[in-house]
């Protein structure tokens, strides 16, 4: 239906302090004239930036995401956060196109059951996909980035620091390459077997990796964890490439730059998903990127990694086992009541 004078209840998740959420209902007024009001279906949960927002190891000085407009706010608690949101278009404002009503979409948004955007805010959901596929599409957009920053060649031998979501997303779209060995370097049983029916030629724990493997031509770090750069340096050889794709925080980085990194040339890329590559730009921009995450979601069935759906009210539970690193924990979800 079109905007009216109607309201909306919506419920909201707020990170209130290190390791606190609670779910909030809040009143949404009816959509404005260039405005749309969406039910969610189904959020994604990060367990990257996300847990670092439970922790409190988010940067305090800095905008949640200064390149989306609905997590434009400083990382100061309480804040909501979240940017995979999957739903359906319920009313519209008076100068938005009413065929937008009914349509699957997807939008960068924190998790709540109802939220308001604008259309250049929301992605239309292409036909085929399932609402628990469509939440893939920030973290395959950051597995094509990287591989992209990466740029893989012919007969090399590449390594894959981390097994989580974007770990395991990143390892199926090298598995389609024609490298000489592709190595997944993971703790954890579940995701190690994952790792490997995804198409890992090796999958190593780190203690493993540091004592098989060397001189390898790019290493990904992914894992999140800062000491996995030291790793990383310890796996490479003359002019290896190590593209750093996880996100710290607050948290200090120590790199051991000495010895032979120092005569190696190594290079050390940082990759972001929120732009493309200057080298790549005069080619490819975020609308081709984000058509090829749809496509590698068709092709590769993300949805096989989800392990948990809780309703939004388990939240503060769901953080809790992220935080603990509880085993069989891959990809979780929040579904919403109809």
């Amino acid at each position: 239906m079109s905007s009216d004078t109607a309201t909306t209840r919506a419920s909201q998740l707020w990170f209130t302090e290190p390791l606190q959420v609670e779910v909030r209902e809040a009143t949404l007024p009816a959509p404005g004239p260039e405005r749309l009001l969406v039910k969610t279906r189904y959020s994604a949960v990060s367990a990257g930036t996300e847990l670092l927002a439970y922790r409190g190891h988010l940067p305090r000085s800095m905008a949640l995401d200064s390149s989306l407009e609905s997590l434009q706010q400083l990382s100061d608690y309480p804040l909501q956060y979240g940017y995979a949101c999957v739903g359906e278009v319920q009313q519209v404002g008076s100068e938005v196109d009413p065929d937008w009503i009914g349509r699957q979409v997807f939008s960068f948004q924190p998790h709540a059951s109802h939220f308001l955007a604008s259309p250049e805010e929301l992605k239309i959901v292409p036909g085929g996909f399932s609402a628990q596929a469509a939440v893939f599409l920030p973290n395959m957009e950051t597995a094509v980035n990287l591989v992209q920053d990466g740029r893989p060649l012919l007969g090399e031998r590449v390594v894959v620091l981390g097994q989580g979501i974007v770990g395991l997303l990143l390892t199926s779209l090298l598995a389609r390459h024609p490298l000489v060995e592709l190595v997944a370097v993971e703790g954890r049983p579940e995701r190690q077997e994952l790792a490997r029916h995804l198409g890992a030629d090796t999958v190593l724990t780190p203690e493993g990796a540091a004592a098989q493997v060397s001189d390898a031509d790019l290493i990904y770090e992914v894992s999140g964890q800062p000491e996995a750069l030291n790793l990383a340096i310890d796996l490479s050889g003359y002019a290896s490439r190590i593209v750093i794709g996880s996100w710290y925080g607050s948290k200090a980085v120590p790199i051991d730059l000495g010895g032979a990194a120092h005569r190696n040339r190594l290079q050390l890329i940082t990759s972001q998903v929120s732009s493309v590559d200057p080298v790549l730009s005069g080619r490819w921009d975020k609308q081709r990127r984000f058509h090829l995450a749809w496509e590698m979601i068709r092709r590769i069935d993300p949805t096989q990694l989800i392990t948990h759906s809780r309703p939004l009210d388990e939240a503060g539970s769901l953080y809790q086992q992220l935080h603990e690193g509880e085993s069989g924990l891959v990809q979780a979800l929040f579904h919403y009541p109809d």
